[in-house]
């Protein structure tokens, strides 16, 4: 199986020669360029705003673009930049948070389901009636049940995709505990758990990376979509979501309210989805001799 193969197992050097060949695909790295502006902006954003993203002010209530305002003002007199900014500080952090919640399930689940025969089918059962209700709303009844918040919204988005990374790491895992050396590291008398680790998941790490990115991606989506539904974060916290939701209203009078934020997402995605691509295509044996 190709997801078990790593593409260079030649250490500082192998992974030079993986990053250089990433970077020589154009698409790939107008992914990584977009994704370093959005990171900038979110960290440096709010610091080179004079405005503060809470401060209101109805005299200056939407106001368009201008170089007092670069992106206009919203319906309560906010500056559109800087909540923009703060905003997608969550949306990163979203992101990345629910790539470790579910790292941690799905590997975990996945790894006993692969490794242990008398766990697989009922593990295997689980993880696919996890995955037979759709993302959204899985993740709307998972974040009603436990209430708005940051955490929350982790925490369910987490629960969400974790079958996605279980299934990969179980085939993978199945195949990779009948190769020769894990049987070679059984017969020197290697303890279960430092097989798992050494021999397995070190393995499984260029699926897991991959997956992740494209998690990554889903999950910024995810947030902003149970944000503009109102199920997300507190509505006081600017989120990309809730700055769309508040935005629609006044789609004819102040289109710049909501398209900031949405274009946001959208470079966003497709970013996280080329980095995603580039990264599947030169970690899969099969694919990456065609590079």
């Amino acid at each position: 199986m190709a997801a078990v193969a790593t593409l260079s197992p030649g250490g500082a050097s192998g992974r030079l020669g993986v990053l250089r060949a990433l970077l020589r695909r154009r698409a790939v790295l107008a992914g990584i360029v977009v994704l370093a502006l959005i990171l900038a902006l979110a960290i440096a954003g709010p610091w080179l705003s004079p405005y503060s993203p809470s401060r209101l002010s109805l005299a200056n209530r939407l106001k368009p673009p201008s170089g007092v305002n670069l992106f206009g003002t919203d319906d309560f007199g906010r500056d559109v930049f800087t909540r923009l900014a703060v905003a997608g500080r969550l949306s990163l952090l979203v992101g990345l948070s629910v790539v470790v919640v579910s790292s941690l399930i799905g590997v975990t689940l996945g790894l006993l389901a692969g490794f242990f025969r008398r766990l697989d089918a009922p593990l295997a059962r689980l993880i696919d009636a996890m995955m037979a209700f759709p993302d959204i709303l899985l993740a709307i009844a998972l974040v009603s049940a436990l209430g708005p918040s940051v955490v929350n919204v982790v925490a369910a988005l987490g629960i969400v995709y974790a079958p996605r990374l279980a299934r990969i790491v179980r085939a993978s895992t199945l195949v990779i505990r009948e190769l020769p050396y894990v049987e070679a590291a059984r017969a020197l008398g290697v303890s279960t758990p430092r097989i798992m680790v050494r021999h397995v998941l070190r393995n499984l790490l260029s699926p897991i990376l991959v997956q992740g990115t494209f998690i990554f991606a889903s999950a910024m989506l995810a947030e902003a979509g149970l944000s503009f539904l109102g199920v997300g974060v507190s509505p006081s916290v600017p989120t990309w979501g809730t700055m769309i939701a508040q935005g629609r209203q006044y789609l004819d009078q102040a289109p710049w309210i909501l398209f900031f934020p949405g274009l946001a997402i959208v470079l966003a995605v497709l970013s996280l989805q080329l980095v995603g691509d580039g990264l599947r295509d030169l970690l899969d044996p099969r694919l990456a001799k065609d590079i």
